[in-house]
This record gives C-alpha cells, sequence and structure tokens, in this order.
C-alpha cells in the first residue's frame, strides 16, 4: 500500500529523505525556503531545471503575502503558481516518480499535497550521436563534456530511487569533479568501496588526461599489461543498461564517455547494436566480431608461419605463396606496415578535414602502389595488412584493439624469428597476459570462459532475449 503524505513539514521532509536517499546522491536536490511566513521546501534534480522559470518562480513565491492562498494545496496551484503544467498529489511514490522524471515538487507546511511543477529540460547533445558508437537503430544521443547532464542522461532512462549518484573530487589542484554511479542492491558493495577509497586516497594534483588519469589511479599496477580493464562507452544508453546489470559507472566532468566496471573481454566486445536488433540478428553480428576480431589477431602471423614451412600448405591455398623477389622478410614487412598504419592515422588527425580523404588516398594507394613497384612490400603483405586494419573497427574498443595489435606484433616477430616454436611461445605469452590480467573486481579477464560458467557464457556469446 502506497504512503500519503501528513501535514506536518518536518514527518513529510523525513519520508523524502528515507525514500530519495537525500545525502548520498548529489544531483537531488532539497531545497529550504519560506513563503508568507510558512516553512516549505522544493526537490528536484539538478540538470533537468529550466534556471530562468525557476528563478522567476521563486521570485513570485516570495512575494505571496496573502495567508488566505495558503490554505490547501489546490488554492495555491492555482492562484499562485504561474505555470501551465501544475498538478497536487499526496501519494509518495507517485511524487517520487514525478520528481525523478524532472519535475519540480513543492511542499509548503500545514498542506496534505505536494504541487509538482513540470519544469523538466533534458540535455541533448548538438551532435546527435558519438562517432564511436554508433547504432543501425535506437537512440542518437550521446554523453556531453558536462558531468550534471551526463548524470540527468542517466536519469532519464533509469528513474529509481534506488539509482545512486555519488559525488567525488580528485587532484589538489584541479579538483576534477567525478560522479560514480550505481543501482543500489545490486551492485557489488565491496566494490563501490574499493573504488570510493581509491578516489577518495588519491593525492594526485590533476587529473592531466582526463579518464586515462583517473584509470591509473584505480588501477596502478600492472601498467605493462596493454589490456583494458575498463569499458568506454560514450552512449548513455549503454551506461544505463549496465547499471541495471549490476555494474559501476564512472564519469568524469569534461569527458564524453562512462567508463563502466568491471569489464572482462568479453564485456569490452559486446556493442549496442547485438541489442537494438532481433536475437537471432544480434547473435549474428556477435559471432561475427568475435570471428573477424581472432582473424585480426593471428591471420598475418599464421600467413608468415605457413610462408615459413611451404610444406604445410595444401595445395587449394597454394595462392597465399609469395612469387615475386623478396628484398626485405616478410615479418618485416608486416611490421613496418604495422608502424605504417598508424603513421597515417596520426596524420589524418593533424590534417585539415577538408584534406583528409583526398590525403588518405594518396598515402594508402599511391604511395602503396609505388612501393610494391620498388620493391619495398610484396602485394600480398598490403593486402593482408589492408584487411586487418579494416576488420580492427569491427570491435568497439579502441583500447582493446591496440592490446590485440600490440599481441599480434610480438607473435609476428616471434614467428619470424623461431617459425613454428616462436608461434607456441607467442600463444603461450597471449594466454598468460590474458590470464594475469584481472578484473577490477578480482575476477579473471577471460570470465565466464575461464573458469567456465556455462549460463553466463551463453549470454555473453548468444545475444539472448532481453527479458528472458
Amino acid at each position: 500500500m502506497s504512503r500519503k503524505l501528513s501535514d506536518n513539514i518536518r514527518e513529510n521532509s523525513e519520508i523524502f529523505t528515507n525514500k530519495l536517499r537525500l545525502g548520498k546522491s548529489f544531483d537531488i536536490v532539497k531545497r529550504d525556503i519560506c513563503i508568507c511566513k510558512r516553512n516549505a521546501f522544493m526537490l528536484f534534480v539538478d540538470g533537468f531545471m529550466k534556471d530562468e522559470i525557476s528563478e522567476k518562480l521563486m521570485e513570485f513565491f516570495f512575494n505571496v503575502d496573502d495567508p488566505a492562498l495558503l490554505s490547501d494545496a489546490d488554492t495555491f496551484a492555482s492562484s499562485c503558481v504561474p505555470y501551465v503544467e501544475v498538478t497536487t498529489e499526496n501519494d509518495v511514490d507517485k511524487l517520487t516518480t514525478q520528481m525523478l522524471s524532472g519535475a519540480l515538487i513543492l511542499y509548503i507546511d500545514g498542506f496534505e499535497k505536494c504541487i509538482a511543477i513540470d519544469l523538466r529540460t533534458y540535455p541533448q547533445r548538438e551532435i546527435s550521436e558519438p562517432d564511436r558508437d554508433k547504432v543501425f537503430r535506437g537512440s542518437h544521443d550521446g554523453f556531453v563534456e558536462i558531468l550534471i547532464f551526463n548524470t540527468a542522461l542517466l536519469r532519464r532512462r533509469i528513474r529509481d530511487p534506488k539509482l545512486t549518484v555519488q559525488y567525488h573530487q580528485v587532484g589538489t589542484r584541479s579538483k576534477t569533479d567525478i560522479a560514480v554511479v550505481f543501482m543500489d542492491g545490486k551492485a557489488d558493495n565491496k566494490l563501490v568501496e574499493k573504488i570510493t577509497d581509491k578516489i577518495n586516497s588519491a593525492t594526485i594534483e590533476a587529473l592531466t588526461m582526463n579518464q586515462e588519469s583517473l584509470a591509473e589511479v584505480l588501477a596502478p599496477r600492472r601498467w605493462y599489461n596493454p589490456f583494458p580493464k575498463f569499458k568506454y562507452s560514450e552512449r548513455p544508453d549503454t551506461a544505463a543498461a549496465q547499471i541495471l546489470e549490476g555494474d559501476i559507472i564512472i564519469l568524469v566532468d569534461n569527458a564524453p564517455s562512462a567508463m563502466i566496471i568491471p569489464a572482462t573481454v568479453f564485456d569490452i566486445m559486446e556493442e549496442a547494436n547485438d541489442y537494438y536488433l532481433p536475437p537471432v540478428t544480434g547473435t549474428y553480428l556477435r559471432l561475427t566480431r568475435f570471428l573477424v576480431t581472432f582473424l585480426t589477431t593471428f591471420l598475418t602471423p599464421t600467413w608468415v608461419l605457413l610462408l615459413k614451412n611451404p610444406g604445410w600448405i595444401p595445395e587449394w591455398l597454394g595462392f597465399i605463396t609469395v612469387d615475386d623477389p623478396v628484398n626485405i622478410p616478410i615479418f618485416l614487412q608486416l611490421l613496418i606496415l604495422e608502424i605504417a598504419i598508424d603513421g597515417l592515422k596520426l596524420a589524418s588527425l593533424n590534417t585539415p578535414s577538408m584534406l583528409t580523404t583526398s590525403l588518405s588516398m594518396v598515402g594508402a594507394i599511391i604511395v602503396g602502389d609505388f612501393a610494391v613497384e620498388a620493391g619495398w612490400f610484396s602485394a600480398q603483405s598490403l593486402l593482408y595488412m589492408a584487411l586487418v586494419a579494416t576488420a580492427n573497427y569491427a570491435q568497439p574498443g579502441f583500447e582493446l584493439g591496440y592490446a590485440l595489435k600490440f599481441m599480434r606484433m610480438i607473435l609476428l616477430i616471434l614467428v619470424g624469428l623461431f617459425s613454428f616454436t616462436g608461434f607456441i611461445l607467442g600463444l603461450a605469452f597471449i594466454f598468460i597476459t590474458l590470464i594475469c590480467n584481472k578484473t577490477m573486481s578480482g575476477h579473471c579477464y577471460l570470465y565466464p570462459l575461464i573458469p567456465f560458467n556455462l549460463k553466463d557464457f551463453k549470454t555473453k556469446v548468444l545475444r539472448m532475449r532481453i527479458n528472458s
């Protein structure tokens, strides 16, 4: 049975304090005021308010001087609230839902109802969709660089008072605002305490590199392991979905993305498109992403291994051999191309936008063609590296892509130097690197594959029904 309001301001203030867990989420604001010598308070979510209109309303409230207008909530709402969308309500649950949806809740001592004023405004990004996290279908909004707007984007999707937004500051000089967002009762309390303790105990001057600086504060050890411990997303719908699953979100002021904790390699490879399409299509896309990621990691090292052992090449794969004279060892060609591709990426970042397309064509086609004619590279090397470079964009994790790139380069070097023995050593090195990289919660990075959990493994590999 839903709880009703009383006519006592202290009792009602306590009801809302307990219901909304005031003081634990910094974006839920309670403002005490006085209207015609009678105590009152307002409740609202910071980031949903229209500041200009709320200021005019406050000015109007302070000018009310007729006690007869404060006989009851309905009279006050009809006579003293100069706004169109105004309702009165005494049901605590309904009022809580309205407030979390963006309405301003006003209570005046002696009233048996609250006045709900719909002043909501939802923040929108000027650029409708993040460049990295695009979807075929679904919402096209994205996080922005303002922390309070980002928390409002999450509140818009999760209208539950158990959604907790803890406020922190990091940096003795920068005092960067940070929000730790989680669902109370679903998130791991020990992990929440661990993260907040590390944030509060950080003794750095500033988060100079924003989220990366914070990531190094939270996970300072084993910095040499390139596999990321966090999943990054610029999509509020993705972050909200992870919160509802019990994960923890960290938002940093001036960063248009969310850090998702904990994250295994399977979590990082998930994408919003998997869930905006039917289960069969989502499963196909996910399996395709896994396959393409596997091929980009092992395609070129396996090719070099087969070239070093031509007797292993079956007749139907004879076309992969290199017939032209090789002036530079194949594995060195591939390593040079790995670095050259990153060089082209860096050059494109600093190229004026109007010239990016044309200069990319010059770098990729003309320079590549002359490199083959000059005998620097074989045509097959350019082909395989072009496939790898393009396929790298099939998985959304930018940091994971570079981690796999480093593994591929190490494997290439070992295969080039030691052939099959080097290939086995490289596989062992990759496996050990993955196993040694624990998540923030202390679990194996390859979970639910290692240790194996069939139920969780199915949900990570197959796109299951959302409501199943």
